[in-house]
């Protein structure tokens, strides 16, 4: 790896990590996030995980924020902030960058520069980067398989071939839609098997050494090692394995449309190429879509590619669109999932860039085709910024998906205000009731209570110092004048929760906090 290429890889891996970073804390936890929070926390707390072959996918995302937990001594669960849980996903979404010298010769040193630039500043890569949820890590596994065959293919050294399969073996216990980007890159192979042979009916022979089959066995071998181990709980949960099976039965149904998450084929293509709602901004990664399709053309043109392989470029472009039509024909859609073939486009991107700027003889064609590159990777990491910032949790901002509001946290700080004045050395009770479990992320911010009951309808006896109830069960708990609804408050677009507090209770809250005029 050359000296310049060296530069640019620091240089993006450090604008990366500076866009990860900042404002980590910006964004209320997402349901699925607490989740997954609430899940680690027992596995931190209680040393036990056990798969849910129903729910919250594998097992990769909590043994490795085990792992990152104790490498950086974390506190106990209670004090275990979001921005340390989502250093998890940062860590992955760097990551990606890091695995890109293994490609330098399959996309060439000025693809691999330009993948990294771009891979720096997706706004997509760098929204769900800060995301406590699967799909990064199945997204940094996907990609250290892809570059670990292809190391293989060039070397044909069987340690190659055992990181490989250890990606996939990762993949499998990440998450269930592993078996949508293996296909895709199976199919992939074939069809750009397929196309080369057609080229060596043209007199343009491209031929490879025969694969070793001991190391294709060893690979699949490692493959599934890792995946038992996962699913196990590391040899201590035998029905795990049968349970990475069983999990298919559910998760096909909803791929088929038993879910409320149904959205039209172009879901993915609209808030990734052009997304505006009302008097937001405009979002739009239309560059990289742009300079992906370029990078797949030149691929099968074999045109001024350089020194990246075209071999692979192929097969990159094959994958990227199969797996991008897999997932759009899916009727089930959230946007995170399209990071998935997301990031197998910024790497044709990048060879896109390298071969617009080949174009150009002429140095100040290519000098002005650079700057205006540049300005493209500015953009995108200027919205990255607004979608980290003003736009972290706003409809308005395409990757915002079921997003909690802001106005939850005024929620737990209120609850946290009248525990100081309730306690008197004991502990706050608390309960909670919502039809369908509707009041995640709670458990999360209410986790230091010890106190809490959780109901999806009111229950027989419901009071308490404190109550929250969701709008939808129309509780009416102040009917017996011994509590009062103090306040309804923003779960998530139209969810709403409403809080009671016991009258004396709310009294003597009053007495030590007058009420501000947004009260």
């Amino acid at each position: 790896m050359n000296r310049p290429l060296t530069l640019v890889l620091l240089l993006a891996t450090l604008a990366a990590l500076g866009l990860r970073l900042s404002n980590l804390d910006r964004r209320p936890m997402h349901n699925d996030e607490a989740v997954n929070a609430i899940k680690f926390g027992k596995l931190w707390e209680q040393g036990t995980y056990r798969y849910d072959p129903n729910e919250h996918h594998g097992p990769t995302l909590y043994y490795a924020s085990l792992a990152l937990a104790r490498l950086t001594d974390a506190p106990d669960f209670d004090h275990i902030s979001e921005s340390r849980l989502r250093l998890v996903a940062v860590v992955f979404g760097v990551g990606l960058i890091l695995l890109l010298p293994l490609l330098g010769d399959a996309v060439g040193r000025q693809g691999t520069g330009w993948a990294a630039i771009l891979m720096a500043v997706s706004p997509a890569l760098i929204f769900y980067s800060k995301y406590f949820i699967h799909e990064m890590l199945l997204v940094f596994f996907t990609s250290l398989a892809l570059a670990a065959g292809w190391r293989y293919w060039r070397t044909r050294k069987v340690g190659w071939a055992l990181l490989a399969g250890a990606g996939v073996g990762l993949m499998a216990g990440t998450k269930e839609t592993f078996i949508m980007a293996l296909g895709a890159a199976a199919l992939a192979l074939w069809l750009n098997h397929t196309w080369n042979r057609l080229l060596d009916a043209s007199g343009l022979p491209i031929r490879a050494p025969r694969l070793n089959f001991w190391h294709m066995a060893a690979a699949v071998a490692v493959s599934l090692t890792v995946a038992v181990i996962l699913f196990s709980s590391f040899f201590s949960n035998a029905n795990g394995l049968t349970d990475a099976v069983k999990t298919y039965e559910p998760w096909i149904k909803r791929a088929g449309g038993e879910t409320p998450h149904v959205h039209p084929w172009y879901f993915y293509l609209q808030r990734l190429l052009f997304f505006h709602a009302g008097p937001g901004p405009v979002w739009t990664e239309g560059l990289i879509f742009v300079l992906g399709i370029i990078g797949a053309a030149a691929g099968f043109r074999r045109r001024l590619l350089g020194r990246a392989n075209a071999s692979f470029i192929r097969f990159i472009a094959f994958y990227t669109f199969l797996l991008t039509a897999f997932y759009s024909l899916l009727a089930y859609k959230t946007p995170w999932c399209l990071v998935g073939f997301w990031q197998a486009m910024v790497l044709l991107a990048g060879t896109g860039a390298a071969v617009l700027i080949r174009r150009f003889r002429q140095p100040i064609g290519r000098s002005s085709l650079t700057t205006l590159l540049v300005v493209g990777a500015i953009h995108l990491a200027w919205q990255s910024w607004q979608q980290s910032t003003a736009y972290a949790a706003d409809q308005r901002n395409p990757y915002v998906y079921a997003q909690t509001s802001p106005d939850l946290l005024k929620l737990v700080a209120r609850v946290e205000s009248l525990s100081e004045v309730e306690t008197q050395g004991r502990p706050m009770t608390i309960k909670v009731m919502a039809p369908d479990d509707d009041y995640w992320p709670l458990p999360w911010y209410l986790r230091r209570f010890k106190e809490v009951g959780w109901w999806d309808k009111v229950p027989e006896n419901p009071y308490a110092p404190v109550m929250i109830a969701s709008a939808k069960l129309e509780a009416k708990l102040d009917e017996k004048k011994t509590h009062l609804m103090v306040r309804y408050f923003v779960l998530r677009p139209q969810v709403f929760l409403e809080l009671y507090v016991e009258k004396q209770l709310w009294q003597d809250w009053l007495a030590t906090h007058p009420p501000k005029l947004d009260e």
